[in-house]
C-alpha cells in the first residue's frame, strides 16, 4: 500500500487496552494497526445514530494515559470525521475529533470480551491464523 492510500493517527487508550490490542496482533501474526482496522470495521456500522454514540462518550471518559500510532486506509480514515462530528454534537469534545473518535471506537471495541474478539478476528481473516488467536483472559 503507497503511503498516499494510508492515513497516520494516534490515539490515546490505557495501558491494559494497549496490551490487549498487542496481544491480538500477536495472537492474529499481524500488526497493532491491522488489528485496528479491523475492530473499527466491526464496530462503527453499530454505530449508526446519535443514540448509539453514548458508549463512545462513557469510553472517552475514563482516563487514557498511553499513545498508540496507527496506520489506517484512507477509505477507513475517512470514516471517522463523520464520527467525530456525531460525538460533538452529543456532547463530545471538539478537540481533534477524528483522534477522538478513532480512540472512542477503538476502545469501545476492545472493551469487548478477548475469547470473541480473537474468535472474530480469526472468522474475519478465514481462519488465518486461528490456530495463535487464544488470547490470555
Amino acid at each position: 500500500m503507497d503511503c498516499d492510500d494510508e492515513v497516520m493517527l494516534t490515539v490515546r487508550i490505557s495501558a491494559a487496552e494497549r496490551a490487549l490490542l498487542r496481544e491480538l496482533a500477536r495472537g492474529h501474526g499481524g500488526d497493532v494497526s491491522g488489528v485496528a482496522v479491523d475492530g473499527l470495521l466491526e464496530v462503527i456500522p453499530a454505530l449508526h445514530d446519535d443514540g448509539s454514540v453514548l458508549p463512545l462518550l462513557r469510553v472517552l471518559a475514563r482516563p487514557a494515559p498511553c499513545a498508540v500510532t496507527l496506520w489506517l486506509p484512507a477509505p477507513v480514515a475517512d470514516l471517522l470525521p463523520l464520527l467525530g462530528e456525531r460525538l460533538v454534537r452529543t456532547g463530545g469534545s471538539a478537540v481533534g475529533p477524528a483522534s477522538a473518535a478513532l480512540s472512542a471506537a477503538l476502545r469501545l471495541w476492545l472493551a469487548g470480551d478477548r475469547a470473541v474478539l480473537a474468535a472474530a478476528l480469526a472468522r474475519l481473516h478465514g481462519g488465518c491464523g486461528a490456530a495463535g488467536t487464544e488470547v490470555a483472559a
